[in-house]
This record gives structure tokens, C-alpha cells and sequence, in this order.
């Protein structure tokens, strides 16, 4: 069988020679006993064993994890951990407990994570992403495990553990171990890591940011669902945390967390989305950028939807609220001074807003007409083709409205960058080329006949 297809429940129905172990005295005479009481008993049974006396078998299945390489017994191993813990979370606890102290807990698993087939990676990681979020927190100079935080003996720290896991997750998310379950296992792993400070930055180091923004698309199965959400709840976390937001802020996540909240309709994913965009809404650009997107009428529209999370209702009043505030504070000026800064043009009003040019036509002399410059500068950096036209489209407008727009236009060199566009491939940007061109040959005067 394909080890990438194992099951927890066809790996428990295995018969493990615990005592053929004790023989080689890879067990001890001990864990040989606790393990015939535990082995093959009911999940009632085993509860009570565990509630008695958890941190023995902890121990027991941590050593076993630690000694013996055989395939087959760290497989049944790693199944009986991760039933017991999906059977109940809390249990992740009983690996900190203060008698364990001298067990490096979470060395087999994270060893397992890079040495171990598909079934032995995913559940090595669900275990320590469990054993680690469950810690307690550092008091009195006690770190997790219960051992000293000045001891001098050699275990594996709680960093080296955050950070040997972040290694992993950006590695299945590159080239994922499973085809179809390495990134979803990843993401829901992130999902709870990312909680943790530590993570965040180590997440942001490796360059982890770039690796989420894919994934942030529409999805319609309820598989795919539930990885866009997980996927959100990774970029919400992230929000938090400023080197991120400025990683953000660069990639294409703000449009795509539009475009999912526009068109999703379960209510999980509108929810951590509108909490996103809620804590983006005050971060370096993303208030300009959520205007143009749109934002204000799709949450307009969202508000006007039956939804029953209140908390969602909440978010959506905050953002709607905080848009509002933008929306006055920013000038129609400013908002195209950042669409032309950032390099991405779009048909946004104001383009072919007549009043819009007549009033903001001096503006463009700020600092010897930066601006303007940058706008010439696109016609030759830009590979766009939307950005390319709306850009010449500009040009004209300017050239239209400024009383000395032809002659500013060909000094700085305009013209010549105009008429290569003209041959482009896009009829859109050929169009709007000749506009330019049609308007610096003829002046003002017959200019203002030509409309697009």
C-alpha cells in the first residue's frame, strides 16, 4: 500500500512485538507493562489510564519514538499519539508535565518531520504543532517542559523547535511531500503556529508570505473551502505583525482578499477576510488601494446580506466606518497620486473626470511635475497593457488642460514614447496613443472635439 494513503485506523489494526523490543531491550520492562494495558483497549479504557497516569505513557511513547527506526512501529506509534489527542486536545499538556523534565519531547517528532514517509510527516507535525501551542507559559525561570530555563543540559529548545518547523512548512508549501495534502497540512499547521510572535518573524525571514498569496482565490468544494479560510486566517494573523504588513502591502493580497470576500458566501471566510481588511484599513497604502478596489460599495453590499455572525456584523460597521473616514481624508489627488507612485493604472473616475483634471492641473507642478514624469517614465517600464493605456489617456488629459501642456509633454520627451505605443499589439493602447499624439500635434483648441 502506498504509505502516502495510510490511515490511522488501518495502522492501529497492526500487531506490534512489544515484547521482542524488551528482549533487545529497546523497551524497558516498564513501558513493555504500560504499553499491554494500553494496547488494543477501548478509547474509554485508555482514558482513564491516561487521566491516572499520562505522563508515563508520554514518556513511553516519546522513548520508543526516540529508539527504534522500524517503519511499521514509529507509524503505529505516532497513530496512537495523534488518537489520543484528537480524542482530546488537552492531552497535549501531560508532554510538559514538570516529571518529564529531563525527556527532550519534541526531538523525535521534529526529526520525523524531514526522515519519515507522507503518513509519518503529517502526523509528526499535527502532534508537535499541538504539543507546542499548548506550552505553558515561561514563570519563574521555567521554560515549557518543566526544566530550568539556565539548565545546562542539552535539549531541544522551544526557538529551535518553532524554527525547524517553519523550515518544513515553507518546504511543503513549496514542494509539498504529498500532492494533495502537503499544502492543506501546512496551512492548517500555520494556521495555529502563527499565533506564536516567534513564528510570525521566523514565517517572514524565510520568505514564507509570498508562498500564502496564491492560495487566496475563490473556492467552491467544501476542501478547497476550507483551505481558503485557513489560508485567510494565516493572512489575518499576519495583520498583526508589521514586517508582514509591509510584505503585504507590495504583493497582490489586497486585491485577491477583495475578490474572495466578493464573491464567497460562507460566512467563515467573509468573517476573517472583513477582519483582515479591518486591520490593514490603517496600514501604510492599503486605504488608497481598498477605494480603488471598490471596497466601499462590496461592503455596503455584504451588510445588506443575512448574515448571523455578530461579530462579522461588527467588522463590517468598523470597516464601512473606517472607508468612510479614508474616503474624506484622502483627495482625489492623492489617491491618483499613489496610482501613478505604485505603477498600476486602472479606469478608476477620475481618469476621465473632466473637473477632476481642471481642478488638480496645477498640482501636477509639485516638486518640477514628479508626477508627470513618473507617468512618462510607465510608458517605457510598464508591461501592462491597461496600465499603458490609461497612462497616454493621462498624458492627453493633461496636455489638454495645462496652458502649457504640449510644450512641457515634448520637452520631457513624451512624444517619441507615444508613437511606439501606437503599433502595440492592444487596441486599447493603441487607441489611446493616437488620442495623445492627436492631441499634441493639434492643440488645445481642436483637442477638446476629441473624446474617447
Amino acid at each position: 500500500m502506498d504509505q502516502a494513503e495510510l490511515n490511522t485506523e488501518q495502522v492501529l489494526k497492526r500487531d506490534i512485538p512489544w515484547e521482542t523490543y524488551m528482549t533487545t531491550k529497546l523497551i524497558s520492562g516498564t513501558s513493555l507493562q504500560l504499553l499491554r494495558r494500553y494496547d488494543n483497549r477501548p478509547e474509554s479504557y485508555r482514558a482513564q489510564l491516561l487521566d491516572d497516569d499520562g505522563p508515563a505513557y508520554v514518556r513511553v511513547f516519546v522513548s520508543i519514538l526516540r529508539d527504534i527506526y522500524k517503519e511499521e512501529t514509529v507509524e503505529y506509534v505516532l497513530a496512537l499519539v495523534d488518537e489520543m489527542l484528537t480524542a482530546n486536545p488537552k492531552r497535549a499538556r501531560l508532554f510538559h508535565d514538570k516529571s518529564l523534565a529531563s525527556e527532550d519531547t519534541y526531538e523525535p517528532f521534529l526529526r520525523l518531520l524531514w526522515k519519515g514517509n507522507w503518513f509519518i510527516q503529517e502526523k509528526s507535525c499535527r502532534i508537535v504543532a499541538l504539543i507546542v501551542s499548548a506550552r505553558p507559559k515561561i514563570q519563574d525561570g521555567i521554560i515549557a517542559n518543566g526544566e530550568a530555563s539556565n539548565s545546562k543540559k542539552k535539549s531541544t529548545s522551544i526557538d529551535d523547535v518553532l524554527q525547524g518547523l517553519v523550515e518544513w512548512l515553507c518546504e511543503q508549501l513549496k514542494k509539498p511531500s504529498h500532492p494533495s495534502r502537503g499544502v492543506p497540512t501546512a496551512i492548517s499547521c500555520l494556521a495555529t503556529l502563527l499565533k506564536e510572535p516567534m513564528v510570525r518573524s521566523s514565517f517572514v525571514q524565510a520568505d514564507g508570505v509570498k508562498l500564502l498569496i496564491p492560495l487566496i482565490s475563490p473556492a467552491s468544494t467544501q476542501q478547497s473551502i476550507q483551505l481558503l479560510y485557513e489560508t485567510c486566517l494565516c493572512v489575518w494573523l499576519l495583520s498583526y505583525y508589521e514586517p508582514a504588513v509591509e510584505y503585504l502591502a507590495t504583493s497582490r493580497a489586497l486585491p485577491r482578499l477583495i475578490e474572495v470576500v466578493k464573491s464567497s458566501t460562507k460566512e467563515k471566510v467573509v468573517r476573517v477576510v472583513v477582519l483582515t481588511l479591518r486591520n490593514l484599513l490603517s496600514k501604510v497604502a492599503f486605504g488608497a488601494q481598498m477605494i480603488d478596489h471598490g471596497l466601499p460599495q462590496i461592503v455596503q453590499s455584504l451588510k445588506a446580506q443575512a448574515w448571523s455572525d455578530e461579530d462579522l456584523l461588527e467588522a463590517l460597521n468598523q470597516l464601512e466606518e473606517g472607508l468612510k473616514d479614508k474616503i474624506k481624508k484622502l483627495s482625489s489627488f492623492d489617491k491618483y497620486k499613489q496610482e501613478v507612485l505604485l505603477g498600476q493604472l486602472d479606469w478608476s473616475p477620475m481618469h476621465k473626470d473632466n473637473l477632476f483634471w481642471r481642478d488638480n492641473i496645477k498640482n501636477f507642478e509639485e516638486n518640477d511635475f514628479q508626477i508627470l514624469r513618473v507617468l512618462i517614465t510607465i510608458l517605457d517600464t510598464s508591461n501592462d497593457p491597461r496600465t499603458l493605456a490609461v497612462a497616454c489617456y493621462d498624458l492627453s488629459q493633461f496636455i489638454q488642460h495645462h496652458p502649457a501642456g504640449r510644450i512641457i509633454v515634448t520637452d520631457l520627451k513624451a512624444k517619441e514614447r507615444v508613437m511606439k505605443l501606437m503599433n502595440h499589439e492592444t487596441p486599447e493602447v493603441t487607441k489611446n496613443a493616437l488620442l495623445c499624439i492627436q492631441r499634441l500635434f493639434l492643440g488645445a483648441k481642436y483637442a477638446s472635439f476629441l473624446q474617447v
